[in-house]
C-alpha cells in the first residue's frame, strides 16, 4: 500500500481499520462544533452506498493523527460546477499533534495524492468549506494553497467560505 510523505514527516495513505484507536481522539467544543469526529464520517461513508468517499489517515511519523474524508460524491457540487472536482470533508488532527502544520502539510499533499491514488477520476480542482467562524481552519487552507474567491454558503444557520486549489 502506498504512503505519500514529504520531508515533515507527514503523510497520507486511505484509511486502515487499525487506525481507528488512534483517530478516536476528542475535540474541544469549538472544534467540534466545526468537523465531524473519525467515528462519525466513518458511519456516514458506511451508510452511502455510492462508494465515493474515501476515509484518509494523516500520519505523523508514521502515527495516525488526523483524518479527512476526500469525497467523488455530488455534494460537491454544492460548492463547484466542477464534476471532475473532490470535496475534503471532516478535517481534523488530533490535538495531541496539533500545532505542528500537520493539517496544513496535509492539505498542501493533496494533489499529488489524488493522482497516485485515484488517477482515474482526473481530478482538476479540490473544494471545501470552512465556517465564518473557524478562522484557524481558514487560515489553514490559505496557508496550504487553497483560495477564496469570495463564494460562500449558508450551512447549519452560518456562513461559511467555500475555497478551492486547482490542479
Amino acid at each position: 500500500m502506498k504512503i505519500f510523505t514529504t520531508i515533515n514527516m507527514t503523510s497520507l495513505r486511505l484509511y486502515r481499520p487499525e487506525d481507528l484507536p488512534s483517530l478516536s481522539y476528542t475535540l474541544d467544543e469549538v472544534q467540534s462544533s466545526f468537523t465531524a469526529l473519525s467515528q462519525f464520517a466513518l458511519e456516514k461513508i458506511y451508510e452511502r452506498s455510492d462508494g465515493l468517499a474515501f476515509p484518509i489517515t494523516i500520519l505523523y511519523e508514521n502515527v495516525p493523527a488526523g483524518f479527512f474524508v476526500l469525497d467523488f460524491g455530488d455534494d460537491k457540487l454544492e460548492l463547484t460546477d466542477n464534476s471532475k472536482s473532490a470535496l475534503v470533508r471532516s478535517l481534523s488532527v488530533n490535538p495531541h499533534f496539533q500545532g505542528k502544520g500537520i493539517g496544513t502539510e496535509a492539505m498542501r499533499q493533496i494533489p499529488g495524492f489524488l493522482k497516485a491514488y485515484f488517477p482515474d477520476r482526473q481530478t482538476e480542482e479540490v473544494v471545501l468549506a470552512v465556517n465564518f467562524k473557524n478562522t484557524s481552519a481558514y487560515r489553514l487552507y490559505l496557508k496550504a494553497g487553497y483560495q477564496d474567491h469570495g463564494k460562500t454558503r449558508v450551512w447549519k444557520d452560518s456562513f461559511q467560505h467555500l475555497l478551492s486549489m486547482k490542479l
